[in-house]
């Protein structure tokens, strides 16, 4: 008989730092391997190493490339990690993209911190640097989607569409006849830019996401609430800021907008965005067309019909434009990127508009403007907000309840255990139950640094 040890290193009990470590004589392969975001206590853990040897570490296999997923890979590969990392090309892609400019943040910001002496730590350093990030990047090695992959003599494994952001999939892993099912993150079923996620037929051992598993989203009239939204930006001659996730749900409220403005359903307003990472994940839109359901000339007419801002100092001139405007900027939780510049110059004043459109993690910026926050802290000063605060939830990336159950629910077996990950313990609370009364399965909560062993 052999052994699996399954090691729950992050996204188990909080929605952030995914990395599942699976431990076997035979092979041994890291899931994921994300930042912690939000809470300081879970933030600090990204500057730990690892309680496992990643020296010995096969193989990590990455469901897609958001900073959750991926954003540890270069404090893996300093801490000795030499094997390889796998995922589509798509996923790669955008890997790369969001960990350049994670590490640009970060050296940005330590220098900031420094020259004005608003950090605790003397001095301030970068979590990692761009330099680390090169060196990481060596070894990616794509997959295709469906392909079956020899890992070992004993495992396979075979990533397949899910939707939720372009490249991302979720991840079957056969070890020694038994299937492992990682979801990733699932996407919706209906989605402006995306295919609805494929869906496991079998899993004896299911590791689920659970970031919505308490709540279905709410049936919003999108187009009609932007239209609203902008109507009142014209009004009072304000700002909408949209603070926005680089990854697909910049490109769909692109495509909303731009959509809203061919249909005469709102005027020529200024729309800029100003996201770095946005405007070369834009591209990656462009290069892998069969990721998603854009046509050429669709893509064309979009980003012309929007101003892309490239440097500082455009965003800057963007502030000082006296024009009612919208301004899409990164980040989505309100974390880093240049939002916290808008939200710094103009987040003070009644004409301002603030439109959260995704996920808040606990202890971001973005959930305390949910919460009612009247100021907040940006780059060591508290900056008082005056401005309007909206939430679409309906325009997240992520499955509700519903759409969850659904994806699970093509599953032909009874599995021997659903490993509920990537949630607020509530939602996950929620979710357990919801699984145990529709499907009667044996359902497990792991928590932070939990070892299971399975017998294969």
């Amino acid at each position: 008989m052999k052994k699996l040890e399954v090691h729950f290193l992050g996204g188990s009990g909080t929605v952030t730092g995914s990395k599942f470590y699976l431990h076997t004589e035979e092979v041994k392969i890291l899931v994921d391997c994300g930042l912690f975001q939000g809470l300081k206590e879970l933030r600090r853990q990204n500057w730990e190493r690892l309680p496992v040897d990643v020296s010995e570490i096969d193989y990590v296999l990455l469901t897609h490339g958001h900073l959750d997923h991926c954003g540890y890979l270069p404090l893996l590969v300093r801490h000795g990690f030499r094997g390889k990392i796998l995922g589509t090309a798509p996923t790669l892609e955008i890997a790369r993209i969001i960990l350049e400019d994670s590490a640009k943040i970060q050296e940005e910001e330590a220098e900031k911190a420094n020259k004005e002496a608003y950090s605790k730590h003397d001095p301030a350093l970068p979590l990692y640097t761009e330099e680390d990030v090169a060196f990481a990047l060596n070894f990616f090695e794509q997959i295709e989607e469906g392909e079956k992959l020899s890992l070992s003599e004993h495992c396979d494994a075979r990533f397949f569409y899910n939707g939720h952001i372009i490249g991302s999939t979720y991840i079957e892993i056969d070890l020694h006849g038994k299937r492992l099912v990682f979801s990733g993150d699932v996407g919706r079923q209906e989605d402006e830019l995306l295919n609805p996620p494929k869906q496991p037929d079998w899993a004896d051992y299911l590791f689920v996401e659970s970031t919505y598993g308490d709540r279905q989203h709410p049936d919003e009239d999108v187009a009609h609430i932007l239209t609203g939204l902008i109507r009142e930006t014209l009004s009072h001659r304000g700002t909408l800021i949209i603070p926005s996730f680089a990854v697909e749900r910049l490109q769909s409220l692109m495509y909303q907008l731009w959509k809203l403005y061919k249909k005469n359903r709102i005027p020529n307003i200024p729309i800029f965005v100003d996201s770095p990472m946005g405007n070369n994940v834009l591209e990656v839109f462009k290069d892998f067309p069969n990721w998603h359901k854009l046509t050429p000339e669709e893509y064309r007419n979009m980003c012309n019909h929007i101003t892309l801002v490239s440097s500082y100092a455009e965003t800057w001139e963007t502030i000082d434009d006296t024009r009612p405007k919208i301004v899409i900027a990164g980040s989505g939780m309100v974390t880093g990127g240049r939002v916290l510049t808008y939200i710094k110059q103009l987040g003070d004043m009644d004409t301002t508009t603030i439109l959260l459109v995704g996920f808040q993690a606990e202890e971001t910026r973005g959930r305390k403007l949910l919460e009612g926050a009247t100021e907040l802290k940006i780059y060591g000063k508290y900056v008082p907000i005056k401005a309007k605060l909206y939430h679409l939830e309906s325009l997240s990336a992520h499955a509700d309840q519903g759409e969850l159950l659904t994806w699970m629910g093509s599953i032909k077996n009874i599995p021997e255990k659903v490993f509920l990950v990537h949630g607020e313990q509530e939602a996950m609370e929620v979710y357990k139950k919801k699984i145990e009364e529709r499907f009667n399965w044996n359902c497990h909560i792991p928590k932070m640094h939990e070892v299971v062993e399975i017998l294969l």
